[in-house]
């Protein structure tokens, strides 16, 4: 049950990549799709997405589901499917919900790191060198890459053109419709790239 209503929700037990205990699925995007796009309104309001899609697995169905606003947490596991392989990373953030997080726009910074960033994508992630900057509602300046959650960087020294990215929920230079994945452009540390993966948010 989620508030006052009777949800059927994913629930993962055991240890599929983001530790023991049970998992409380979220939201599934796909990065080859524009419903969860940076700029799209999923991501500041409290409509469900596709609820059938939160029985399926870790399949290509996108979801959001009422998780989204209604339930607090102390971990987010976020997963990454490129292919025939799903990476998983574990953000410790508490909230009481993720729309907590995300919904007002405001930028939160987390501290994974850019190798567990793009250990998401495997050995092809790549990220140009600087900036770096990571976390919820991640973004340098409004037309380059941003991502609701993940991680910006750029050649220059700074975080104001932004060319490459990993994370959920993206957008941005140089290619707005690879909404979930790795998009790297200009001198990245492993070559340019256009992943776009199927994108998997649970918490706990």
């Amino acid at each position: 049950m989620l508030g006052s209503r009777n949800i059927p929700v994913y629930c993962f037990m055991g240890d599929f990549g983001c530790g023991n205990g049970g998992w409380t699925l979220v939201m599934k995007t796909d990065g080859t799709k524009k419903t969860f796009n940076y700029s799209s309104s999923f991501w500041s309001d409290r409509q469900v997405y596709n609820l059938t899609g939160g029985k399926t697995g870790f399949d290509k169905q996108e979801t959001k589901l009422p998780s989204y606003w209604e339930t607090h947490f102390s971990k987010i596991c976020l997963g990454m499917r490129d292919g025939s392989t799903t990476r998983f990373v574990v953000i410790r953030q508490s909230a009481n919900s993720l729309y907590a997080l995300i919904a007002d726009g405001a930028y939160r910074a987390v501290s994974l790191g850019r190798n567990k960033w793009k250990s998401l994508v495997g050995p092809e992630g790549s990220l140009q060198p600087n900036c770096n900057k990571e976390g919820f509602n991640v973004v340098g300046t409004s037309s380059h890459s941003k991502a609701r959650i993940g991680i910006i960087a750029n050649n220059e020294n700074d975080c104001l053109t932004c060319d490459s990215r990993i994370g959920f929920g993206a957008g941005g230079f140089h290619d707005d419709s690879n909404t979930c994945g790795n998009e790297a452009r200009v001198s990245p540390d492993n070559g340019d790239k256009h992943i776009k993966a199927m994108g998997y948010i649970l918490v706990q």
